[in-house]
């Protein structure tokens, strides 16, 4: 059996983004936990969409969530259309994760104890040049490598735990 350059070439590719959407992912969790811990973190499409519109320059970073069950839900879907459009227009990069169980482990409960709505979380920056975070600078590599390939919302897998 002999491979083609083509084919040897595609394996290559497959490899090199199963490596970049692995350390994404490990960036993602790194920043999540990070930004929870410094109280940098907006969890809920409602609070979101507030913080969006008050203070659009202090987003440093949006991820959206959604799984199966809530893959029909229409309303969900235009805001995600809404805050997708926002993101592009503010220069705000964002991601999708399927795994919204992780993520409302990873952002905790709200008062009640209840998990918080993790549709949408954004990583907020108070300041200009107050907050940088190593995570934060591969997660924004990453999706510039993604723009360029033409995957305006990449979607990435957090570690298994």
């Amino acid at each position: 059996m002999t491979l083609e350059l083509e084919e040897i070439r595609g394996q290559e590719n497959t490899l090199e983004t199963s490596d970049r959407m692995h350390c994404a992912g490990k960036a993602l969790e790194e920043l999540l936990v990070s930004a929870k811990k410094q109280d940098y973190l907006t969890v809920g499409v409602y609070e979101s969409a507030k913080v969006m519109n008050v203070d659009p320059d202090n987003v440093a970073f949006c991820v959206l969530a959604t799984d199966e069950e809530y893959e029909c839900d229409i309303a969900l879907q235009i805001h995600f259309t809404l805050i997708q459009a926002f993101c592009f227009d503010n220069y705000i990069n964002v991601v999708r994760v399927n795994d919204i169980e992780r993520l409302a482990d990873l952002v905790g409960t709200d008062e009640t104890g209840e998990p918080k709505d993790a549709h949408c979380i954004l990583v907020t920056s108070p300041g200009a040049d107050s907050w940088k975070d190593p995570a934060l600078d591969k997660l924004h590599l990453f999706c510039e490598e993604s723009r360029s390939a033409y995957d305006w919302v990449p979607t990435i897998s957090l570690p298994e735990r």
